[in-house]
């Protein structure tokens, strides 16, 4: 059995990745951003935002190394809402290709992490320290990483390859489109090329392996 990593990982394909585009200019009082209609309101935001350093605050021996956790995502909020987005983007490209996601999938990845983590608590770990996910939102973040393995599978990108980032990024795009993407801009902006997507800590943007794309096809 190939061991999974962490899943469709595409920051090093950004650069050339096509625009997801957002308004920039939201007229939504209230409202993080709006996607497909939806509001992300501040306050979901901030709740989110509020989950992850309570994690980080357990997590901590003492004052300092919470201090220093913090200091370590100081973007979490940019991160958390951009991930936000992305996942709902995601989520229509992948019904535009007809994928579904059921529980035995996310119960095979987190059995298949957890392996190779050591542990339920560790795997909690490494997704609340390296992507800053609480642990009571993992199973929604590993069903996101199975769904973007599948989107990549169905759409036949091979994403070692150019062609293939490109293509997946095209569903991508055209996903964005329709859900008319509008970004509160004091978050930063919609855009792949210029800006945050690239460095936003989103477990299935961060590593990309050809292997990992077939294992949930």
């Amino acid at each position: 059995m190939h061991r999974r990593r962490p899943a469709i990982a595409l920051s090093a394909a950004l650069v050339a990745a096509p625009l997801l585009t957002a308004c920039g200019g939201t007229a939504h009082p209230g409202a993080a951003a709006v996607v497909g209609g939806e509001r992300i309101t501040v306050a979901q935001l901030e709740s989110r935002v509020d989950e992850v350093r309570a994690a980080q605050r357990a997590a901590a021996t003492d004052g300092a190394q919470y201090q220093q956790a913090v200091a370590q995502t100081s973007s979490l909020t940019r991160d958390t809402l951009h991930s936000l987005v992305l996942d709902r983007v995601l989520d229509r490209a992948a019904k535009n290709a007809g994928v579904n996601v059921t529980a035995r999938d996310v119960e095979r990845m987190r059995a298949d992490l957890q392996a190779q983590a050591g542990g339920a608590k560790e795997l909690q770990t490494v997704w609340l320290q390296q992507y800053g996910v609480a642990p009571q939102r993992l199973d929604d973040s590993l069903r996101t990483e199975v769904e973007a393995q599948k989107l990549a599978a169905a759409l036949g990108a091979d994403m070692s390859t150019t062609e293939g980032k490109a293509a997946f990024w095209k569903a991508m795009s055209q996903a964005s489109r329709e859900l008319h993407v509008d970004l509160n801009p004091r978050y930063g902006t919609w855009d792949v090329q210029k800006s945050s997507l690239a460095d936003a800590k989103t477990p299935w943007v961060k590593e990309v392996t050809a292997a990992a794309a077939q294992q949930t096809a």
